[in-house]
Order: C-alpha cells, then structure tokens, then sequence
C-alpha cells in the first residue's frame, strides 16, 4: 500500500478552478485503481501556516521540536506526491513556497555533508505537479520564463525525488481561450490527468 500526499495549492474551490478540476479527476482516477492506498490531502489555504519567523528559526537551528517538523515528517513518509498548484506571476502561489519551508528540515527530508546536501527522501518515490497557465509557458520564447515547475522539480530532486519520477500535466492558455474553445483544451488536459494517473 502507498501513501499519496495531495498538496492543493489555490484559494478557489474545486469548480473554480482549472487546476482543480485536472487534479480532483486525477485523485479520483488513481483512487479507483488503487483502493487500498491511502490519500492525504492537505490544503495549504485550510493550513494554519506562517512565514518562518525568528522564533521557529531559532528553534529549526537548535534541533528543538517545531512546527515545522510535523510537515517534514509527513512529507518524508509519504511515496507519492500530487502538487496541485496554478501559475501566478510565473511561479506559483506564495503559500507554497512557505510550505516547501516548512518540509525542507535538515535531518528529516535532506542532510548537510562535507560533499554537500544530500537528499533524504527513500528512493522510488514520484510527484505529479498538476498546475493551470494563463498563458503558453511549456514551449517558445516563453519557456524560459516559467519557475513554478522548474522549482518543485529542483526542490524535489533536492530532497531525493528522481527526475524521471516527477511528470507535469498542465492546461494552458486559460487566460486567452474563450468559451468553448476553453472548455475543449481544459477537458483535454482533465483527460490527460486521467491517463497518467494510471501510471502513477
């Protein structure tokens, strides 16, 4: 049995939002071809998360019980990652961040050595970020300007989440479609979510 952590990122609800409506169909894919494993999902905005202060600094460096730790630890025991998270401003909303903050724990999820950092995370583990885009950012000129996936997929790897574990289902253009025409690429990509679940 695996454990799938199914980390929402958006303050719309579920009808409301396009990454929402690839994510939901993925958990509920991947539910119904995986009935014994077990599903957390934590909603960031229902999370009574802080930016790091001194304080929780502080008691991080002193290896002291913190807030922080209850997060690292879920994550790290978790075998699945689903990050559903929309593109803002080129990145991703800022609560994520503050929970990637949160799970980034010295001697939980990563270690200090005198080679560098080193992941700890167990091997064979995956992640799907699922995230909508108002504009076009998986390809052309724009490409570069994308962070958001770019970042999770380095924090992860950061961690010990191997690149070839981690996919990205995204809808895009949702800024600029219309109606119908909308309707039809979100429904696409909601397809797309529900493929790949079956591999995940």
């Amino acid at each position: 049995m695996s454990t799938v952590l199914y980390i929402k990122a958006n303050p719309k609800p579920d009808n409301a939002s396009y990454t929402f409506r690839m994510s939901e169909a993925f958990i509920k894919a991947y539910q119904e071809q995986n009935p014994g494993d077990k599903i957390i999902t934590l909603d960031l905005y229902k999370e009574d998360l802080r930016p790091l202060n001194a304080e929780m600094l502080g008691q991080m460096f002193a290896g002291q019980d913190c807030v922080m730790r209850k997060y690292a630890e879920q994550f790290a025991a978790a075998d699945k990652y689903v990050i559903a998270a929309p593109m803002w401003n080129l990145s991703f909303p800022a609560i994520l961040k503050m929970y990637f903050d949160y799970v980034m724990l010295a001697g939980v999820t990563f270690k200090y050595t005198e080679q560098g950092p080193v992941g700890l995370l167990t091997p064979g583990k995956k992640a799907a970020h699922i995230t909508a885009r108002g504009g076009l950012y998986s390809q052309g000129p724009t490409a570069q300007l994308e962070m958001g996936d770019r970042y999770i997929r380095t924090i992860l790897g950061f961690m010990g989440v191997e690149p070839g574990n981690i996919i990205t289902i995204t809808t895009e253009l949702t800024g600029v479609l219309q109606g119908q025409e909308l309707e039809q690429s979100v429904n696409k990509s909601v397809a797309e979510a529900i493929q790949k679940a079956s591999e995940f």
